[in-house]
């Protein structure tokens, strides 16, 4: 529909003032009047969260948060879909996503905007306030919001509902299929200024390419440009285009341990 990108233009996203304060507790104020929390929880400014929260093309808080698979940078939905009309490349890094279709290598990050949609007050309110205004105004009709599953009780038979065993509140993605274990190796000598990697086991979707394990590395090990990361599994160099899924089949028992896909990787600088 010629208005789906239309939807979100003049929107006053980051309209919630940058005072506000983030706590799980409500606020507040002491005898000098400055808040305080009941129970002492430290509080944060909303404003510290703005490079997390916030799109870079529009500078509004983020609405339909879409990532680039490529890079795994975020934006508004509108806003990089209109983006894309006449440029390939990421606006935060310049990578080149896709030769003729980057909109094949968005995806939306539904998990971010709930983040989103908690810290900042009233943003979803008005959001749904400002799609209704939207929809009326060309006569057409408003869609109603997807309920959550929580909205439809199933009712179980007597005899199943003593069968369940209760289980963890945190669940795995099926989409997640493949767990890796990243080894670092070390880094050739040159290589300097770069963090530990606190974190080496991952869970992530068999779609995955190495490109994306690469990308993960050098953002939690905050790397800079001129340093290049080897990935390898057994005695393969991988290609950034292979898929995890496709080294996991291809090379079978000789690349997992304990169900874990093993990745070793290394730092090295660039051939002259």
């Amino acid at each position: 529909m010629d208005g789906t990108v239309e939807e979100r233009e003049g929107s006053t996203r980051g309209s919630v003032r940058s005072g506000a304060y983030l706590s799980g507790e409500d606020e507040t104020r002491d005898t000098h009047g400055a808040p305080k929390q009941a129970d002492d929880e430290p509080t944060l400014p909303l404003r510290d969260f703005y490079p997390y929260i916030r799109c870079a093309l529009c500078n509004g808080f983020f609405i339909d948060a879409t990532t680039i698979t490529e890079c795994l940078h975020t934006f508004c939905k509108s806003c990089i879909v209109k983006h894309f009309f006449y440029s390939n490349r990421c606006p935060n890094c310049s990578i080149v996503v896709h030769q003729t279709q980057p909109l094949y290598c968005i995806r939306p990050d539904r998990q971010l905007q709930d983040i989103v949609f908690k810290m900042v007050p009233y943003l979803e309110e008005d959001e749904r306030s400002r799609i209704c205004a939207f929809y009326r105004l060309r006569g057409l009709d408003v869609p109603k919001p997807v309920p959550s599953p929580a909205a439809y009780p199933v009712k179980l038979p007597q005899r199943q509902k003593k069968d369940l065993v209760p289980q963890s509140v945190f669940t795995i993605p099926s989409e997640l299929d493949v767990s890796l274990m990243l080894e670092f190796v070390g880094a050739e000598e040159g290589v300097e200024n770069y963090k530990p990697l606190e974190r080496k086991y991952v869970r992530v979707s068999g779609e995955a390419t190495v490109r994306h394990v690469e990308l993960f590395i050098r953002r939690k090990m905050e790397l800079s440009e001129n340093c290049k990361v080897d990935v390898v599994c057994g005695e393969h160099i991988l290609e950034q285009y292979q898929s995890l899924r496709e080294i996991y089949n291809t090379l079978g028992k000789n690349a997992s341990q304990d169900g874990m896909l093993v990745l070793h990787f290394g730092l090295v600088l660039p051939t002259q």
